[in-house]
This record gives structure tokens, sequence and C-alpha cells, in this order.
């Protein structure tokens, strides 16, 4: 798996930069590179890796933004943010946006098969920010949808103090147990 996300991570980043030179100033161009993990039909190649399409515009600034400044570091998110220009977040952002949600039932390869269940207890705590059925809005991103395991990594990330780009996530997940880190995981996935 790793050598698999590895070498897409390089070929991301060979697309990036071997853009054609009429195409160096044409954004959408250079975003198309982001299909070699985030799928091209916004359906991702693993179920560690988000789904971007559909994502919202000011979540997916922040990613941009914190990828680029190291705020949230990654192998591989972090040195194909430095490729965007500050003055492109947005507009990169809104691209992803308007592009349609992957349906629902298209499973990611590695994902594990969900089923919505009952709405754990803190499910109303959530929601708060992630809005009803974690659809997503301001100020937080759309979790609906996302894989159980990009969705239980992420929660344990932010847990655990390996990220920290968001103080409430990490204050509310060192709250949670693994276990109802778990339980939310397979809920939200399940929506």
């Amino acid at each position: 798996m790793v050598k698999s996300l590895s070498f897409a991570a390089c070929a991301a980043v060979l697309a990036f930069v071997a853009a054609p030179a009429q195409a160096a100033d044409d954004l959408e161009a250079r975003l198309a590179s982001c299909n070699a993990c985030h799928g091209q039909n916004g359906q991702p190649i693993n179920a560690q890796t988000p789904i971007i399409w559909g994502q919202t515009t000011a979540y997916l600034t922040k990613q941009i933004h914190d990828f680029h400044s190291e705020d949230r570091n990654s192998p591989v998110m972090s040195p194909l943010a430095q490729l965007i220009k500050p003055e492109e977040w947005r507009k990169a952002a809104a691209y992803f946006t308007a592009k349609p949600w992957p349906a629902k039932g298209t499973d990611k390869p590695g994902a594990t098969p969900v089923a919505a269940t009952t709405a754990p207890p803190n499910t109303a705590l959530c929601e708060k920010c992630h809005q009803e059925k974690f659809s997503g809005g301001l100020p937080a991103p759309r979790l609906a949808g996302q894989s159980y395991e990009y969705l239980l990594a992420a929660m344990n990330s932010f847990a655990d103090g390996t990220r920290t780009n968001s103080q409430d996530m990490a204050t509310l997940m060192k709250a949670m147990s693994p276990a109802d880190r778990e339980t939310m995981a397979k809920y939200v996935a399940g929506l």
C-alpha cells in the first residue's frame, strides 16, 4: 500500500511539474493531476485518501493553506500545495467544490463496508459544526460518505496530536475514547 501511494504521489508531482508550458498558468490543467490520488471521477484510489470533489470551498482552502504552510504536514500533499500560489487557493478549492460528490455505493479500494447505524450519543455536538447528517458547511467539512478508514485515521491523528491544524477537533477527539471514535467513524461513513 505504501509503495502504491508513493508511486501515485510521485506520478502526481511529475504530472504537476511536467504540465505543458502553455498550461503553466492554467490552474484547472494543473489541478487535473490531483486525480492521480483523489480519483478521475471523485472516487479516491484507496480508502485512506479523502473525497475532495463536492467538498466545501472554505475547508479545501484551509487545507491547501495548511499543507502549504506545513500547519498540516504530509509528505505527499505539502510539496503539491507549494505548487499552488496563495492567490490561487480559493479558485483551486472552488474547482473541486463545483464537482459532484461521488455517488453512494461506489466503494473505494480497500474500504471497510459499513452501513449506517444508530447515531452515537455525541452526534449532536459534532453536527453543530459539520451540519445535519454531516453534510458540511461553514465552518466544517462534509464527512458523510468519507471512508471509515479515512475518518478513523483523521480522528485518531487529532486525538494523538499528529494532526494539529484544528484545536477544536484536537480537543474533541482527545475527549472521545478510541471505541467512541471508531463508532462515530462507522456511523458517518455509512451516511
